[in-house]
């Protein structure tokens, strides 16, 4: 079933601009690429390859169906040999690389090469595009003995035993994909959806799910479906659910997920400087630290009000308002420049995603009162 896409002015006060520019420069950190395929520029491609480890190298192009069908299978041999550190599993972007490309003689995408450790002379892989005949072909090449790791899924198995406390579930907002095994859209559509499903892991009230709909025959029925992929999304607000009828790209599915939910990040699964933000006490943040001293108490009463009205994650965020503001008036001005230096070293450190996403909220807060 094709899936059409969707298609008075007043000087701040000096400690005001110290810290915008602050924010500015501190602006969220790109957390670690999760991937465990190491991607190779013209610039790092001799640094890396044909050195003291045997290199697997992927050329590839980001619009060929083919290397997005190989994409999951790849990631996963990039998982079990990351540890092995005689052998090195890679990638190159043909389209932003040609160069590199061009000088190792492929012509066609995916191609496929072994490079042996202190040579750049490639050997081309001509076997099967899984990651069971990968990690057997690099074993036997590389003389190494890895297993293939077995990845979690981030996608939430539905069936009749949990469709109702999951899907019904009026706290949460869940897109459901009605699938058949032996469909070959849904195949395709699979490593999209796994990765879109890792993006809102830490997103309680998002829910990103699967149904067999060859095996639960009667749920899908039940919900109208009569071709696969089916997508149906079921907000808070109507458990009767919606079609989506949007791309199949992962941009298309966040901006979706974003625009539907309220959240706010990007597709490697990364707070966008929006997030955390409340629009309504973006305003009272602006007045606050442009009023005198004897009037930041009242705009503090009004900010409290303000965020009484709000819900679900917006109440949550209207209190870190309210705390930033009560801290302004206890500990002066600089409290929001040395807070937001605090909270950079911490996330420059090795923490939990889910503390990251907590610094990353409350510095984007803080640059409310800052601008």
């Amino acid at each position: 079933m094709a899936i059409p896409r969707i298609s008075p002015r007043k000087t701040l006060p000096l400690f005001v601009a110290a810290a915008l520019a602050l924010a500015l420069a501190f602006a969220a950190p790109a957390l670690a690429d999760s991937d465990d395929v190491v991607a190779l520029t013209e610039s790092t491609f001799e640094k890396e390859v044909g050195q003291d480890r045997g290199a697997l190298v992927e050329f590839y192009a980001p619009w060929c169906g083919h290397c997005k069908k190989l994409a999951p299978e790849y990631e996963k041999l990039g998982a079990s040999f990351k540890k092995a550190k005689s052998v090195l599993i890679a990638k190159v972007d043909c389209d932003e690389h040609k160069t590199v490309c061009s000088k190792y003689g492929v012509s066609g995408y995916p191609t496929i090469q072994w490079f042996p450790k202190g040579s750049l002379e490639p050997k081309k892989y001509e076997g099967q595009r899984t990651a069971e005949a990968l990690a057997e072909f690099v074993n036997t090449e590389g003389g190494t003995n890895v297993k293939l790791a077995t990845i979690p899924s981030s996608v939430l198995v539905l069936g009749p035993d949990n469709f109702d406390a999951i899907v019904l579930d009026e706290n949460k907002d869940v897109l459901v994909e009605f699938y058949a095994p032996w469909c070959g859209h849904c195949k395709h559509l699979a490593p999209t959806y796994e990765k879109l499903a890792s993006v809102y892991k830490l997103d309680e009230g998002v829910v990103i799910a699967n149904l067999d709909a060859d095996k639960h025959k009667d749920l899908a029925e039940k919900y109208g479906v009569s071709g696969y992929p089916t997508l149906k999304f079921f907000p808070k607000g109507n458990k009767a659910g919606e079609d989506y009828d949007g791309g199949r790209d992962l941009d298309d599915f966040v901006k979706f997920i974003n625009e539907k939910c309220g959240t706010s990040r990007d597709t490697k699964g990364q707070l966008t400087s929006e997030a955390g933000r409340v629009a309504s006490l973006d305003a009272l943040a602006k007045e606050f630290v442009s009023a005198a001293n004897d009037k930041q108490k009242a705009i503090l009463s009004n900010m409290e009000e303000e965020a009484a009205k709000l819900s679900g994650s917006a109440a949550k965020h209207g209190k870190t308002y309210i705390a930033i503001a009560k801290k302004i008036l206890d500990k002066g001005n600089e409290y929001t420049k040395k807070e937001t230096e605090r909270l950079q070293r911490m996330l420059e450190k090795s923490i939990s995603p889910s503390k990251a996403d907590e610094f990353i909220i409350k510095k984007n807060v803080i640059s409310t009162f800052s601008s």
